[in-house]
């Protein structure tokens, strides 16, 4: 926080008159009373004569009337300075007073003293050593002091006294001679000097008020503290909070009003605490004035209402970045098989549970995904999908969960916040579930469990509110029984189950997919956007060649037939004339179709070679996982030493020992 500003901190043109009084009796009086007038249109100067207790108890006594400083000298200066509760500058006198003092003593007598209120400055000896004089040396430091030092000097001989108003009196009562010590100009130098402390208390009590009335207004708990760490100001609310009226606990230490404050560092920065049983998020922040750090400023949040900001900030609606694209009525097919995906998703839609989705790769599990989230009551809030099988093990983990700040090396500066928090209150898909590793399985189980994460390089846990849709194309149930895949996570996911046909279980579908495939791709495709308005239009050039795409087995499902349909696409561009945008394409023949696509006229396999084939694949395999794990067992299950003598990552090691 920082209180300065282009101005001076304090009344404009210093237009207050600070009340000043000048304490003294006799000589100094007399002083103060021929140079106040001085002062009549910068200050407000009192002439008080009282001394001592005296003068403490008539500043009592004024009450808010009280002077703003007090000029006074000699010994009722010094008494003054340690007891009043209001700023006391004593007169001192310049080594030219001494000088003509000294010098009018010398006139009428051999034998001077010099008496001081309290010791005699060192300056003031090497004067008078310097200048040879014959001065004898006396201090005092109370009246009573005072009387006795007077006598003394006395007996011993001393005609003249050169001190202050209280010894000269005295010596001129005992029938000395006396000099008073000061001077015109050391009285009048004094309080120029206390208008500057004045100025400098005015100033510092408009910047303590604009400070107070600043933390007054603000909604969380606010401590000011000095440099010496005690309390400079603090609202209503966290002295409340702490248990004390805010006057009392001004010039404490935050120790001293709550012991458990005690676990508070003075570094700047964020830190917990816990005062009367509750919470708070604490920041501690600089407090600079004039560009210098004068202590420090500490906020005091309770923990429920950071969190209720945090749960507002990501309950907020999604945006761009983490929308479903994608809505059941985009799901294209009227099969039997479809009409009973379609009748889970609107079912499972309603439900909160998780749900594990089931498919071949390329059968549209995204989709459908984004179709549950879409009907849900989630729907106004993020879909956010990952890939576990995209990511390396670590950066599948940082990706899911975040980290702070310094968790590793190359973190992002401040860190970052996982994809679990960023679908908080809607959906996270987990897409190729089967391939993550074996380590981040357990840590996702919890989080689905406990319903909050831990971020890396962090220990406080994050509640989260997301529902769970995972996805994958391997067989699950084997993989927990080969130990690959956690038992309890597959049951954890396994909650809700939707099944997705492969192409070749729902052929009847395969014509109007193409034809919804080939308009989309149009869309993309200048020079046949006006020529392919909607699926009529594709179906009458896809006529021709339905019944080869029909009988074709489609291994790759819904994406491979994707991609022969942008083929078309893009044949169909080549052939449209570009004098005639609204000129219809002419229907696609089989034989055009077996130049852009040919493996859709091979001839489908022999059901017992397929099986052959199977087989010998799984034989590989086998095989494989077999050698990887001989490895493993000679380099005594030391996995990275496995992963480096084979060449492979520790993701592509997993992977190979659970395939079946």
């Amino acid at each position: 926080m920082d209180l300065s500003s282009t101005k001076p901190v304090g009344p404009a043109d210093r237009a207050v008159r600070p009340r000043i009084w000048a304490m003294g009796i006799s000589r100094l009086r007399d002083l103060f009373r021929e140079i106040a007038g001085e002062f009549d249109e910068r200050a407000d100067v009192r002439i008080v004569t009282r001394a001592y207790e005296d003068a403490l108890s008539a500043i009592a006594e004024a009450g808010t009337a009280r002077p703003d400083v007090i000029v006074a000298a000699g010994s009722n200066g010094g008494f003054l300075k340690t007891r009043a509760q209001v700023p006391v500058v004593v007169v001192s006198p310049t080594g030219f007073d001494v000088m003509q003092a000294l010098a009018r003593a010398r006139r009428d007598a051999s034998r001077i003293a010099l008496v001081s209120a309290g010791e005699t400055p060192p300056e003031v000896r090497r004067f008078v050593a310097a200048y040879g004089l014959d001065v004898q040396f006396a201090s005092y430091q109370s009246a009573q002091e005072a009387e006795a030092c007077v006598h003394d000097l006395h007996d011993r001989g001393i005609e003249t006294i050169v001190g202050p108003g209280l010894v000269t009196d005295l010596a001129a009562s005992a029938g000395m001679g006396a000099v008073f010590l000061y001077s015109h100009a050391s009285v009048r130098k004094a309080v120029e000097t206390a208008l500057e402390v004045a100025y400098a208390t005015h100033a510092e009590a408009f910047r303590r008020q604009r400070l107070d009335n600043l933390l007054q207004h603000l909604r969380d708990g606010v401590v000011a503290l000095d440099a010496r760490g005690r309390v400079e100001a603090i609202n209503e609310r966290l002295a409340s909070a702490l248990g004390v009226e805010p006057a009392a606990a001004v010039g404490r230490a935050l120790v001293d009003l709550r012991p458990e404050l005690r676990t508070l560092r003075g570094e700047d920065g964020d830190a917990l605490a816990t005062v009367r049983g509750v919470r708070y998020v604490v920041h501690r922040g600089p407090l600079v004035d004039r560009g210098v750090t004068s202590g420090s400023v500490l906020t005091f949040q309770e923990s429920r209402a950071v969190e209720r900001l945090d749960r507002a900030l990501r309950s907020q609606p999604t945006t761009q970045q983490f929308a479903a694209r994608y809505a059941l009525d985009d799901v294209v097919g009227a099969s039997a098989p479809m009409a009973r995906v379609r009748d889970l998703v609107r079912r499972y839609a309603k439900s909160d549970a998780t749900v594990l989705v089931l498919g071949e790769s390329g059968t549209g599990k995204e989709m459908i995904a984004q179709s549950l989230h879409a009907l849900s009551a989630r729907r106004s809030y993020p879909f956010v999908a990952v890939n576990c099988g995209a990511f390396p093990e670590a950066l599948l983990e940082s990706e899911l969960f975040g980290y702070e700040e310094g968790a590793f090396t190359g973190a992002r500066r401040g860190g970052k916040t996982g994809l679990f928090e960023a679908a908080h209150r809607g959906t996270l898909f987990l897409d190729e579930i089967g391939e993550m590793p074996p380590s981040l399985q357990s840590r996702l189980l919890r989080a689905l469990q406990e319903r909050e994460v831990i971020r890396l390089g962090s220990t406080e846990p994050i509640r989260i509110d997301v529902r769970v849709i995972a996805a994958t194309h391997r067989p699950l149930l084997a993989a927990v029984e080969a130990g690959t895949f956690r038992a309890d996570l597959y049951y954890r996911l396994n909650i809700l189950n939707v099944g997705l046909p492969p192409l070749r279980e729902r052929a009847a579908d395969i014509p109007a997919l193409a034809a919804t495939l080939l308009v989309q791709a149009a869309r993309r495709e200048p020079r046949l956007a006006e020529r392919l308005r909607d699926a009529d239009d594709a179906a009458r050039v896809l006529g021709a060649t339905q019944a080869v795409l029909a009988r074709y087995r489609w291994p790759g499902n819904v994406r491979e037939l994707q991609n022969v349909i942008e083929r078309i696409a893009v044949e169909l561009a080549e052939e449209a004339d570009e004098n005639d945008p609204a000129a219809a394409c002419g229907a696609l023949d089989p034989d055009a179709l077996q130049a852009i696509a040919p493996e859709l006229f091979a001839a489908p396999p022999d059901a017992a070679d397929s099986d052959d084939a199977q087989t010998l694949h799984a034989r590989r395999r086998r095989a494989e996982a077999d050698e990887i794990r001989a490895v493993l067992d000679a380099c005594g299950g030391d996995r990275d030493r496995a992963c480096a003598m084979l060449g492979i990552s520790k993701t592509t090691l997993w992977r190979k020992l659970s395939a079946k």
